[in-house]
């Protein structure tokens, strides 16, 4: 009987241990790979490269994450090649791959693919940005309202940019201004940093980007900030660039954009947990707030991966339904 007791107990025992590892697995044992893959839809350079690089980088010094992160630019078909990709990996590689994923991405992923925001597991939001328009030294206008009056005139004006909200911030400046888009022209390029590149060259008048991009280039001089898209003007190096209400009798054009972190749809819960509270150290570095937050003249957001499906998901019916997809 004594024998019998102690077989009991040992068995109780061993349940007990073997539902304790299960319960430890389910609250977030999962441990990432040593080489972590991030996937950019946007070229090198631009503020979504700068955003991801800027991650990683505060995950690996601060030791957040003990891993390498292989950031890898892919903008073939507009960055929907990458998305689709991302959105279709599979067993334990989905629990090791991160996308970056803002609003520019999912707009024209929205409108040109059948992808949705469903088919990816989102992680978290950093930060919400906005954009301003600059002008390089070889552009013949003085101020953006000498442009806006010669595209007015009949003149062709040329803006380069990148996809997604640089194309709906363009649209609504040229529906408020009232002027149109045959006289003032929007060239689209993978990257902002290859819009900025053209606008260098002298290849377009104007470029639309956000502060992070542009910000090495306003401090050399070689960029000009003209137009503060935005309800009120930028501070520090970009305050002399006003509003839109200030150039005219127009109301001010302002299109946010929310910078987050996807992953792939198979991406297990335990992993999800793992990456969002790894974003939300990330958010609280200091680094995170004075390199990234302060010097791009962004606004800090972090939303947890439950706050940022909510939010990503409103924002996708919303934009859909303004553009009547079904």
């Amino acid at each position: 009987m004594k024998k019998k007791i102690i077989s009991l107990l040992v068995g109780a025992m061993s349940l007990a241990v073997l539902l304790t590892g299960c319960g430890a697995k389910e609250g977030g044992a999962y441990k990432p790979a040593s080489n972590v893959t991030w996937i950019v839809t946007s070229g090198p350079g631009g503020g979504s490269d700068i955003f991801t690089r800027m991650i990683s980088d505060i995950m690996t010094t601060d030791k957040i994450v003990d891993s390498t992160f292989v950031v890898t630019n892919k903008t073939d078909g507009g960055g929907e090649i990458g998305r689709n990709e991302v959105a279709n990996t599979k067993g334990n590689k989905a629990n090791d791959t991160l996308l970056t994923f803002n609003s520019g991405d999912l707009m024209p992923m929205v409108l040109n693919t059948k992808n949705r925001s469903e088919n990816f597991r989102i992680l978290a939001i950093m930060a919400v940005d906005k954009q301003l328009i600059f002008k390089g030294t070889e552009t013949k206008y003085e101020t953006f309202k000498d442009a806006i009056e010669a595209a007015k005139n009949g003149e062709s004006v040329v803006i380069g940019g990148s996809k997604g909200d640089d194309i709906a911030t363009y649209e609504a400046m040229v529906e408020e201004i009232g002027v149109s888009k045959d006289n003032m022209k929007f060239i689209t390029h993978d990257s902002t940093g290859d819009a900025i590149t053209a606008a260098l060259g002298g290849h377009v008048e104007f470029v639309i980007s956000k502060p992070a991009a542009a910000a090495q280039y306003v401090e050399a001089g070689s960029l000009i900030p003209v137009l503060a898209l935005s309800n009120e003007r930028y501070t520090g190096n970009l305050a002399d660039a006003p509003t839109l209400s200030e150039v005219g009798d127009y109301d001010n054009v302002e299109i946010p954009v929310w910078r987050g972190v996807a992953a792939p749809k198979e991406m297990s819960d335990e992993a999800v947990a793992y990456w969002t509270e790894a974003l939300k150290k990330v958010s609280e570095t200091d680094k995170w707030k004075n390199d990234y937050i302060d010097k791009n003249k962004l606004i800090p957001d972090y939303k947890n991966a439950a706050d940022a499906t909510t939010y990503v998901t409103t924002y996708e019916k919303d934009f859909m339904a303004a553009n009547n997809i079904k």
